[in-house]
């Protein structure tokens, strides 16, 4: 099985795309390069890219123009597009969704483009909602980015050079918050809502670096953007500050009002993801879902599912299906026989919705069936976030009754993706055909 190419990179030359493409291919991203504007469009018409970078400073006013023409070129899959370049606010009406300063490490890449990709794939989920909901009569509306001023909370130290960033941040119109200590920061990113953190890495970077990790190990906190302000002296190496979770560096000798820029972009893409994620949260109170659950309806998931699988061959993604059937045990059956299992299935199903992404549909099939629709997933993906969600599942105890042991539950579970030319309904069924076969071995 070949390996196909997931990212295209627009450059006109190796000097920062070189570099760059060997770093993503190491890093599982296997990329493209296109030297031209028609050689890139091409590519997009013969492989299912899932992002693009263009190189701006070696493309000229082609590549000013380029995102428009490659998202074009992509309908009706979303592509996200990075510039690499100085940043400047006109980017934003030449349709590049981030821009991030060169030189660009890959594993900064990487991170940006995860975030990019999984809002691209949650932004078609909530057109295909739009459908399925309209249809039964209810309407969702994309809420508009908040139009206030960014909320950045810069943390470290008040030394001269982290203060006239916080400085050059305020002037652009940015509200900043100020926090000495990595205590004082939790407490308010747990507290406020922000769009983006700047770490001071003065004389105490780890301490800056165990605040980048900590956000990445935080679900609520894992999509905030963080600049890392390094002193001109700083051990700390690129590398290990985007392996460390942070998605952007800066130091003393980039001129404040960049860095300034640099933070307002991050900011900026970040506030529109949040946008996108809370429009599909918005669905679970729309009155069409399960009551107990808050999951689909088994009607609702059969109408969602097959648009889901048209659009997944119209944009060349591939989809998967996965069916959870609670496993037959002992303590089960007797859960079952005293009601209390019955009482444990709205918990179970409300577990279930917190465990998939954002843009997944989870559905309640029946009284101990589940399914889930994962757009933009493999089989392999999607089987490793069934046995994710089952595992946690199992590791929670359900109320028994009176003298009597909580009772844990197992899932049989069952996977398929969407073979060409498949229906939906075939595609599940092969899932809960799989489902069934590991309850009765």
């Amino acid at each position: 099985m070949s390996i196909q190419a997931r990212i295209l990179i627009v450059a006109r030359d190796d000097a920062l795309a070189g570099p760059l493409a060997e770093g993503l291919d190491r890093l599982g991203w296997r990329t493209i390069t296109a030297r031209g504007p028609y050689a890139a469009i091409a590519a997009l018409s013969d492989l299912a890219i899932e992002a693009a970078i263009v190189d701006v400073a070696s493309g000229g006013h082609d590549a000013l123009t380029l995102a428009r023409r490659l998202k074009a070129a992509c309908a009706p899959r979303r592509l996200p597009v990075i510039a690499i370049g100085d940043p400047d606010p006109q980017l934003d009406s030449y349709a590049f969704d981030l821009t991030l300063a060169p030189p660009l490490h890959p594993a900064q890449a990487v991170l940006r483009l995860e975030s990019l990709v999984r809002m691209a794939v949650a932004e078609e989920e909530f057109e295909l909602r739009l459908e399925t909901f309209a249809e039964r009569g209810r309407r969702l509306d994309l809420p508009e980015p908040k139009a206030d001023p960014y909320r950045v909370l810069a943390v470290g130290e008040p030394a001269p050079q982290f203060l006239a960033l916080s400085n050059a941040l305020t002037r652009g119109g940015a509200d900043v918050v100020g926090a000495f200590t990595a205590f004082t920061a939790f407490d308010y990113l747990h507290e406020r809502d922000f769009d983006s953190v700047v770490l001071w890495a003065g004389d105490n970077s780890s301490e800056a670096l165990s605040i980048a990790a900590g956000m990445r190990r935080n679900t609520r906190l894992y999509h905030i953007p963080a600049l890392l302000y390094l002193r001109g002296e700083s051990y700390v190496t690129t590398s290990e500050a985007f392996h460390r979770g942070v998605s952007d560096v800066a130091s003393p000798e980039t001129p404040e009002t960049e860095t300034a820029k640099r933070v307002v972009e991050l900011s900026r893409s970040y506030r529109r993801a949040v946008s996108i994620r809370k429009a599909l949260e918005r669905a679970r109170s729309s009155g069409l879902m399960d009551a107990a659950t808050g999951l689909f309806t088994r009607d609702l998931f059969a109408g969602h599912l097959v648009r889901l699988a048209h659009a997944s061959r119209v944009r060349n993604r591939p989809m998967s299906v996965c069916v959870l059937r609670l496993a037959e045990r002992p303590e089960t059956t007797a859960a079952r026989a005293g009601g209390y299992l019955d009482r444990a299935i709205p918990q179970i199903g409300s577990m279930i919705g917190r465990l998939v992404r954002v843009e997944d549909t989870a559905a309640r099939l029946g009284p101990e069936l589940f399914a889930l629709a994962l757009p933009a997933t493999p089989q392999s993906a999607a089987r490793a976030a069934a046995e994710r969600i089952a595992a946690v599942i199992a590791c929670t105890a359900f109320e028994a009754g009176d003298g009597k042991s909580p009772f844990t539950v197992d899932f049989d579970i069952g996977i398929a993706q969407l073979e060409p030319g498949e229906n939906a309904a075939r595609a599940l069924e092969r899932a809960a055909s799989r489902a069934l076969q590991r309850e009765a071995s």
